[in-house]
């Protein structure tokens, strides 16, 4: 005390704010690693780089969904679907309640200010009666001052949950969009087999007819009239699968949009031809490094990654000590109406430090759940990007070889088609037997089935590759829809 009294009163001011300028400096303190992103798993360059592009094609990320599906039956689809499709109104929602749930850790950063009265009413401690005691003020509860980071490592937490929420949503839109636009062009699909059966159904109890006006004339055996009623019950029995598989689809999609389909779009499906479907604009699939600014899943999980992150923070400054301030002000008086007036007022100032000191390994075995959380998250970041890396090759194999089988097809059904008319010819003169006949007509009937169900593999392999080029979601489009 003797020392403090010669010292100089800028010395002493200095030793006084000593331990505040310690607590302000580790008010900054963070023990959240430094994030950093894990190198891509994958080659540098697809195996199978597509079709050559032209220069001013567009990124599929950057192309709006009504850009690239210009049917506008189609286009009314995909607008009802995301409006009503329940998936991404869910997926909205959890957007919303992570928002909320990161407005509350942040919240736990400030402290809480309550309004707070009270009355007591006691015997009083020497003589007779009763005594009161009325209290009126505001006071904070508790209120954790963040020395290490510990709420701020959790906000961060949260924050990222969040972020990574918000690429989720994207990534329901985009497979939504996608799962319309192969639901339609399933449709377009059906409608054709239903055309090409009802055709073949017809030219069969055709054929029937035709044996069984033989075999009554004696120029045809039974045996005939049998193999044709078996292959005409036979067209019948596809037929009715097809008409089955064809309502299976349809219930599919009005899952995905919400509804039923609207009267328009059903009464112009019988007349759809899938070639003649609207052209899909061609995609260039750049580099696989791109996917990860591109695909809304990757940035999720990177999302997840830097949550992951945080919560070691949280975990390490659970190690060092927590610092809660509890304080109260407010007037207190005997008598309820001099509460404000001629009250005396009162404060009160509680700061409360705990520290760890035995824990039976709590916090320890926290800390290394938290890295152990990091390294799955690291897993689940490179496994998406190998996800993704490996869905753009699928379909730049399928874009590469579905082209050349349906050329190969359509020449096959071209082939059999002139195959069943000589067959046919050379029936009715009598050159040929009835088992060539049925041949060809089973033979046409496959090859023109294999050729639309190629067709539509064709056109959604070009729907596959808008979506996992991360195509279906755009800045602009959550604009108009907001």
């Amino acid at each position: 005390n003797i020392m403090h009294k010669h010292q100089p009163p800028r010395t002493r001011a200095a030793r006084a704010l000593a331990p505040l300028a310690a607590i302000a400096l580790l008010a900054g303190c963070s023990f959240i690693p430094s994030h950093e992103r894990p190198a891509a798993p994958v080659p540098e360059a697809y195996a199978q780089p597509g079709s050559e592009m032209p220069t001013t094609a567009k990124a599929a990320a950057d192309i709006d969904w009504k850009e690239y599906f210009t049917d506008p039956r189609l286009q009314t689809l995909l607008g009802i679907a995301l409006e009503n499709n329940r998936d991404l109104r869910v997926a909205m929602l959890n957007v919303e309640q992570a928002r909320a749930q990161f407005q509350i850790q942040r919240a736990n950063q400030y402290p809480t200010v309550n309004a707070i009265a009270s009355g007591t009413r006691q015997p009083k401690t020497s003589g007779d009666g009763y005594s009161n005691l009325y209290q009126a003020g505001v006071g904070i509860s508790a209120w954790e001052m963040d020395f290490f980071g510990r709420i701020a490592a959790l906000k961060e937490q949260a924050l990222a949950q969040y972020l990574a929420t918000a690429e989720a949503r994207k990534s329901a839109q985009i497979s939504l969009v996608a799962a319309v636009a192969s639901g339609w062009l399933t449709l377009m699909a059906d409608e054709e087999l239903l055309d090409i059966s009802r055709r073949t159904l017809q030219t069969r109890e055709e054929s029937v007819k035709l044996t069984r006006l033989r075999l009554e004339h004696g120029v045809s055996s039974e045996l005939d009239s049998h193999q044709a009623e078996s292959l005409a019950q036979a067209a019948r029995a596809t037929y009715a699968q097809q008409l089955r598989q064809r309502q299976l689809d349809e219930n599919a999609l009005a899952l995905l949009l919400g509804q039923s389909l609207p009267d328009a779009v059903r009464a112009s499906l019988p007349s759809s031809r899938l070639a003649d479907a609207a052209p899909m604009q061609p995609l260039p699939p750049g580099l696989p490094s791109d996917l990860l600014e591109r695909r809304p899943d990757i940035r999720q999980a990177e999302q997840m990654l830097i949550g992951a992150n945080a919560n070691i923070g949280a975990a390490r400054a659970a190690f060092f000590p927590r610092i809660a301030l509890t304080a109260q002000v407010g007037s207190v008086s005997s008598e309820l109406s001099g509460l404000f007036k001629s009250g005396s007022w009162a404060f009160s100032l509680a700061p409360q430090l705990a520290l760890p000191i035995f824990d039976a390994g709590r916090n320890q075995a926290g800390l290394e759940a938290a890295q152990a959380g990091r390294q799955i998250a690291v897993a689940q970041y490179e496994k998406s990007i190998q996800v993704a890396f490996r869905e753009v090759s699928d379909a730049l194999a399928g874009q590469a070889t579905l082209q050349q089988q349906s050329e190969a097809q359509r020449a096959q059904v071209q082939a059999d088609s002139k195959r069943l008319q000589l067959s046919d010819l050379r029936y009715r003169n009598g050159v040929a037997s009835y088992l060539d006949l049925l041949d060809a007509q089973r033979s046409l009937f496959a090859t023109e089935q294999a050729l639309v169900l190629t067709r539509l593999q064709q056109l959604q392999n070009q729907v596959t590759l808008y979506k996992v080029l991360g195509g279906g979601w755009t800045e602009a489009t959550a604009a108009t829809r907001s």
